[in-house]
């Protein structure tokens, strides 16, 4: 059972990047999907979701206007296409799982880190001035 994120790169600033969140070992059917991002020296930070069915999606600010988050469920992966990039977004970028099925939580406390209890490797996403 495990995440898988790819996509990163060098790109220039105002470049675009598209990464990959392919599962394997389940189905995203019960899971919503976020990417996360971290910086050196900077806490975790979340930057978007997706719900189980692909019909909500969540930005953070920072992500808004720039990066779409999509899924392909015929192949169970995710993606976050993002534009105009800048050099602030140079991070490891992850991608988690979390299912709200129990219903203690709700898609939108997707923001919350802590909620996501399937992690894939990051990918290192970098943008240069």
């Amino acid at each position: 059972v495990q995440l898988q994120a790819s996509g990163g790169g060098l790109v220039q600033s105002g470049g675009s990047l598209r990464l990959s969140c392919a599962a394997s070992g389940f189905t995203l059917d019960d899971y919503a999907i976020g990417w996360l991002r971290q910086a050196p020296g900077k806490e975790r930070e979340w930057v978007s979701c997706i719900s189980s069915s692909g019909g909500s999606t969540y930005y953070a600010e920072s992500a808004k206007g720039r990066f779409t988050i999509s899924t392909d469920s015929a192949k169970d992966v995710v993606y976050l296409q993002m534009n105009s990039l800048k050099p602030e977004d140079t991070a490891v970028y992850y991608c988690a799982a979390v299912s709200f099925l129990s219903g203690s939580y709700q898609f939108t406390d997707c923001p919350s880190a802590i909620l996501y209890d399937k992690w894939g490797r990051g990918t290192q996403v970098t943008v240069s001035s």
